[in-house]
């Protein structure tokens, strides 16, 4: 049975995530390093297991949440699919069985805001901590004058985490942001999509999607 500690240990994955920092740092695109990538995988894990899934689909998702930005190592465009090709290969490699890989790869493939959609349990928890990880260290660029609006949201995070009530069937994301560089408005018309699909993420799981931006409840 493969598990997460098994893909992060591949010496063929660990080259691969090297390049994907790399590649990027000469784009100055938001960080998608390994620190990310453990965030991802084990947020991924944590939400399934709050919320009472199988510790297989957990795992599953600690392992598609580990691998989902690995297709920028082919280009940062549609990274989500070339992704999933890269880590079909790897995890066929690996040995994991036909049905694992499909649940894995729908989840690497379906994490974009523009074409991503949660397929599955797997799906639905990769994309929740994929994007509620908006923080200012990310971000790359030393010159705000610089920053792109995607830069500039994500520097004027200073704090950002998940919860999940499995109870109340709610599951929300906190944010604390600087109102000087992003203000609560400029949030929503950069992040709207995102938020969109978490929340229907967060339906898929049969919860609730709530959004908490400094302490005020704003879904």
């Amino acid at each position: 049975m493969i598990r997460v500690e098994d893909v992060q240990q591949n010496p063929q994955v660990e080259v691969l995530m090297q390049k994907v920092h790399e590649y990027l740092a000469t784009m100055l695109a938001i960080t998608h390093d390994e620190e990310h990538a453990n965030h991802v995988a084990n947020l991924s894990y944590r939400l399934l297991k709050m919320l009472d899934y199988s510790e297989r689909e957990a795992e599953l998702a600690a392992i598609a949440g580990y691998m989902h930005d690995i297709g920028n190592v082919v280009n940062r465009y549609e990274h989500g699919r070339s992704g999933a090709l890269v880590a079909f290969h790897l995890l066929m490699r690996m040995g994991m069985p036909a049905d694992e890989i499909a649940t894995v790869i729908a989840a690497i493939g379906n994490h974009e805001e523009r074409s991503g959609t949660a397929v599955s349990n797997v799906a639905a928890a990769v994309i929740l901590a994929d994007k509620s990880n908006v923080h200012y260290k990310r971000v790359r660029k030393q010159d705000e004058a610089a920053f792109t609006t995607r830069d500039r949201v994500n520097y004027a995070a200073r704090k950002s985490y998940l919860t999940a009530d499995p109870d109340k069937k709610e599951i929300t994301m906190h944010l604390k942001i600087d109102t000087t560089i992003c203000s609560v408005m400029e949030y929503f018309e950069i992040f709207m999509t995102k938020m969109l699909l978490c929340r229907r993420a967060a339906n898929f799981l049969d919860c609730r999607f709530g959004l908490v931006i400094n302490g005020n409840h704003m879904l």
